[in-house]
């Protein structure tokens, strides 16, 4: 769940699509004996008209700018393939997570006007940026 977190710090929110996507989870190979951590996670919904759409995607702080979280769009990506035709995420428009994604083969879609005021109880920033819109991009599969 800190994971979960991570990525949409309003359990609310969480828990508007946890019961109906698939999560999966990154554990390094370099891990001690004995411990299986997860330092990555990424939660994927099936939007219809054959729309996957990451709902979450978080990296522990420790593990970040390792590649986990590209690995994981890779992962569901190959695995989906076939399946769906478009895989999407909903972001903040932050100069973190934008660059990033448009790094991982994604292209803006379109903008949902004033989703994080009228869905969060709080305001919402990153990187110095408060979230008010938010920006969907697609990458094709």
């Amino acid at each position: 769940m800190s994971l979960l977190l991570l990525a949409d710090e309003q359990p609310e929110m969480v828990a508007r699509y946890i019961d109906r996507g698939h999560m999966w989870v990154f554990t390094p190979e370099d891990a001690p004996e004995g411990v299986v951590p997860v330092v990555a996670e990424c939660l994927v919904t099936d939007e219809g008209e054959g729309v996957l759409e990451i709902k979450s995607l978080a990296v522990e702080p420790a593990y970040q700018g390792r590649g986990y979280g590209r690995a994981l769009i890779e992962h569901v990506a190959a695995t989906y393939a076939g399946r769906y035709r478009t895989l999407q995420v909903g972001t903040g428009d932050s100069p973190l997570t934008v660059p990033f994604y448009e790094r991982c083969g994604f292209s803006r879609s379109h903008v949902v006007p004033n989703f994080f005021t009228d869905n969060y109880d709080h305001s919402i920033y990153e990187a110095g940026v408060r979230l008010v819109d938010m920006v969907y991009m697609r990458r094709q599969l």
